[in-house]
């Protein structure tokens, strides 16, 4: 058997990743229904406004999926089978990414869709590059919220904790960052949270809109770039967090 068909048993032999799935999907469909159903004009990035709730909810996924083995110990029985932890860790990284991308992508397709019933007269066609970039792209960013999750939590090991810096990082940190005078909002131009939500963002403002408007975030990157730069400060957490793993007791 090898290690990722092991790793999907373990993954979904808890019920955590039912809750969590079915949470996450419920939460970005009723988000979508809520706003359609009392906003007047209805846009293809409207439909996509629960998937950032969504994505918290994966990002509590991704930190269980470890934490919980190390809670109850099973994690040294899996270092012991394993003649190496890096490979372990990253067939559960593998593993739960995939499972979050498909999360990502079926709540993104479900918004748009139960937004298109409830306005079908609403232009909710999906043309444009950036039309299919913002539901179809919601997997993708599922998929490396996963990764930073987990790395998180091998480096934490203790649920409420992994579970707790996630949640206040993406909810609350990046956005407060925006409230320092004068650097705030440079800085947010380069926090992985504010990258993803760019990459998934249907209309960007330029510079020149933004400081007409009084204010905001600048991003440096392309909306393809931000993702990439999400996706590299992921891998690189989870790199620091596999070598802290080999170091220290199981």
């Amino acid at each position: 058997m090898t290690l990722l068909a092991v790793e999907r048993i373990k993954l979904f032999s808890t019920r955590s990743p039912y809750w969590c799935t079915a949470l996450a999907i419920a939460m970005s469909v009723g988000f979508a229904a809520l706003l359609a159903a009392n906003a007047d004009q209805v846009g293809v990035g409207l439909t996509q406004a629960g998937t950032r709730l969504a994505l918290v909810v994966v990002l509590v996924l991704g930190a269980l999926a470890v934490t919980t083995e190390y809670r109850f110990s099973t994690i040294r029985a899996t270092f012991l089978a394993v003649p190496g932890r890096t490979s372990a860790l990253v067939a559960k990284t593998a593993v739960v990414a995939l499972v979050a991308g498909v999360i990502g992508e079926v709540a993104a397709f479900g918004s748009w869709a139960i937004a298109k019933v409830i306005k079908p007269n609403a232009d909710l066609a999906i043309n444009t590059g950036a039309e299919w970039r913002a539901v179809a792209g919601v997997g993708l960013t599922f998929a490396i919220g996963a990764i930073l999750a987990i790395a998180v939590g091998i480096l934490v090991r203790q649920t409420a904790g992994a579970v707790a810096i996630l949640l206040v990082w993406s909810m609350l940190a990046e956005n407060l960052v925006g409230l320092i005078p004068k650097v705030g909002v440079k800085i947010q131009a380069w926090l992985p949270f504010m990258n993803a939500d760019n990459f998934l963002a249907v209309n960007t403002p330029s510079a020149g809109e933004v400081e007409a408007t009084g204010g905001g975030v600048v991003f440096k990157l392309s909306q393809w770039g931000s993702l990439a730069y999400f996706a590299g400060i992921a891998v690189a957490l989870l790199v620091v967090a596999l070598v802290v793993a080999k170091r220290r007791d199981a």
